[in-house]
């Protein structure tokens, strides 16, 4: 058996946070040369190279990212070690391991989020974003206590878990004040040849905004279709085009963006669900999740 050398592992992961040598042998109050030997022994016993260098920075390679995403897991698992023997400040930790579909907006994420910070107890949050495939399929190892998605658990996923509607809402319509001004009058026929951000095909989103189009008989011009929400809305601030949101955020988004409303559609309706591997929910902080979701974000 091939032994990985944590210490190697640990001063990797300090240079990928720090993205640099010299700052993260600032941090470990070790020499360059010992931390860059050492990253050197790792690359050897791994067999691929981690860091690629970019004027004076380091750069991850598509193996360091891997290799990143377990150091965070390792360490995290070792600090939560220590906390729950009481050998932390702080005291015991309730550790929340979250899947979060990358279609979700991250503002919406944050709401559904938010709440578990109430609890009486201090929680440590490990949230991963990714394709909700991928965390469909890790689900079934228990990774995650809960995934949260836009759809529910797809019956072709032959795995013992159990989709929990947190709630739905309608959409509203946002654009910058000169295309809000265009297209608000007459809403909504006046969108037939509007110029519309839209998310990609392969969501849910995209599916019910096409359904509704359909049934106006409007057919507005596609300038872009995203899968990051986030760039999205960078686009529709840039006036680019209109794009629709969830409308419980509506008013964060248009201050952060300084945008305007077109119109509010509650013909399309979004649903957010909690998939977790159990049918009755024990854990307490995904117990507050769905409770705080149903009562304050969606009631």
């Amino acid at each position: 058996m091939t032994w990985l050398n944590y210490h190697h592992l640990l001063y990797f992961w300090q240079v990928a946070h720090e993205g640099s040598i010299i700052r993260a042998s600032t941090k470990l109050h070790l020499a360059p040369q010992t931390i860059s030997t050492q990253l050197h022994d790792l690359e050897e016993s791994l067999g691929e190279k981690l860091f690629v260098r970019r004027g004076r920075n380091l750069e991850l390679t598509e193996t360091g990212r891997e290799v990143l995403r377990y150091a965070d897991e390792i360490f995290a698992l070792g600090q939560e070690l220590m906390d729950n023997l009481g050998r932390s400040e702080s005291g015991p930790f309730l550790r929340l391991n979250v899947g979060v579909a990358d279609v979700l907006s991250k503002h919406i994420v944050q709401r559904l989020l938010e709440p578990v910070y109430r609890l009486p107890h201090p929680t440590r949050m490990v949230v991963l974003e990714d394709k909700t495939e991928r965390l469909l399929a890790e689900i079934a190892v228990q990774a995650f206590d809960v995934v949260l998605t836009d759809a529910p658990m797809p019956s072709k996923y032959k795995v013992q878990a159990y989709t929990h509607l947190l709630g739905s809402c309608g959409v509203t319509i946002l654009a910058s004040a000169d295309l809000g001004k265009k297209y608000r009058r007459g809403f909504p026929a006046s969108l037939k040849g509007a110029p519309f951000l839209l998310p990609t095909m392969d969501t849910e989103l995209r599916s019910s905004i096409d359904r509704w189009f359909d049934a106006l008989g409007v057919r507005p011009v596609v300038v872009g279709e995203f899968a990051d929400t986030a760039l999205m809305k960078e686009f529709g601030e840039a006036g680019s085009g209109l794009f629709a949101v969830p409308t419980p955020i509506e008013d964060h988004v248009r201050e952060q963006h300084h945008l305007v409303r077109v119109g509010k559609v509650e013909e399309i309706s979004m649903r957010f669900y909690g998939i977790s591997v159990e049918k009755k929910v024990t854990h307490p902080a995904v117990v507050q999740i769905f409770e705080s979701a149903r009562q304050e974000l969606f009631k």
